[in-house]
């Protein structure tokens, strides 16, 4: 592994706790957990540190879902108090999501380095184009009465959630709008929907990574416990502005703003698998 200088540590700190805000924000204000923005970045200081490629992108994912945990509950609970929480849904998503995100942090160890960025990539891309869509997709006037359907929605968004190391709200909220439920009590759900993502699917990660040769110090399976500690504070701190924001300015230029970060950075992930 390369030797960074202490210039470079500052950088890649600041670029950390810069990152660990933007997704604090994100996270209130979208209800998508932050994960969509820490993934990319801690990957890109991984690798940045010579850091072996098969285990980047495992550890990029578990370490967000990690921060994941504390996020989600700081935004549902700030959205809570204003009764954006709709917690008929999250009873009805919540098997589901739970069985869904174990799955996906069990298998992520089946799954190589190339494999997670691709899937990152390319549902990243497709989140991008349906957030600078300007009219959004209308599937239903109600949420469908299968307990069949809703189980599979629900599993379908734990699972590809963990794979990303993302919370809920970046799949769930297009997914519900899409169904008709008002955008805000979607965000609000969906950030609760981060919580029963991110405990089952760290577990999956601390057990599919736990006698990984290779990692660094102070990691419990594929989580970095040092580097959670350093964004903890940041975006726990700043999900309750994006809440705030959320609740009082429209957020459609920010969506947009936040689609055209997403798009370049789900292109430059899907390169790094080709090139």
């Amino acid at each position: 592994m390369d030797t960074l200088s202490s210039l470079d540590m500052i950088f890649l700190l600041g670029g950390v706790i810069a990152t660990a805000i933007i997704a604090g924000i994100m996270a209130g204000l979208l209800g998508v957990g932050g994960g969509i923005v820490l993934v990319p970045v801690l990957f890109w200081i991984l690798s940045v540190t010579d850091f072996p490629p098969d285990l980047s992108m495992h550890m990029a994912v578990a370490t967000s879902l990690a921060t994941i945990i504390f996020t989600s509950i700081s935004s549902a609970r700030a959205h809570h108090k204003r009764g954006a929480v709709d917690k008929d849904l999250l009873r009805t998503w919540a098997p589901g999501i739970v069985l869904g995100a174990l799955s996906g942090g069990l298998a992520a160890k089946y799954i190589n380095g190339d494999g997670l960025r691709a899937i990152f990539g390319a549902l990243a891309l497709l989140v991008a184009i349906n957030m600078a869509t300007p009219k959004t997709l209308v599937i239903s006037d109600r949420l469908p009465g299968s307990a069949a359907l809703n189980g599979a929605f629900s599993y379908v968004t734990g699972f590809f959630s963990a794979l990303m190391g993302i919370g809920g709200g970046t799949l769930s909220v297009p997914l519900l709008v899409a169904f008709s439920v008002e955008v805000r009590r979607a965000v609000g759900t969906a950030s609760s929907f981060g919580i029963l993502i991110a405990v089952p699917a760290v577990i999956g990660f601390i057990t599919a990574g736990w006698s990984v040769p290779d990692r660094p110090p102070l990691s419990l399976g594929y989580v970095n416990l040092p580097a959670a500690a350093i964004i903890l504070p940041f975006t726990v701190g700043f999900a309750p502005v994006g809440v705030k924001i959320a609740h009082t300015v429209d957020p459609k230029w920010i969506k947009r703003a936040f689609a055209v970060f997403l798009g370049i950075t789900a292109v430059r992930m899907l390169m790094s698998v080709v090139g």
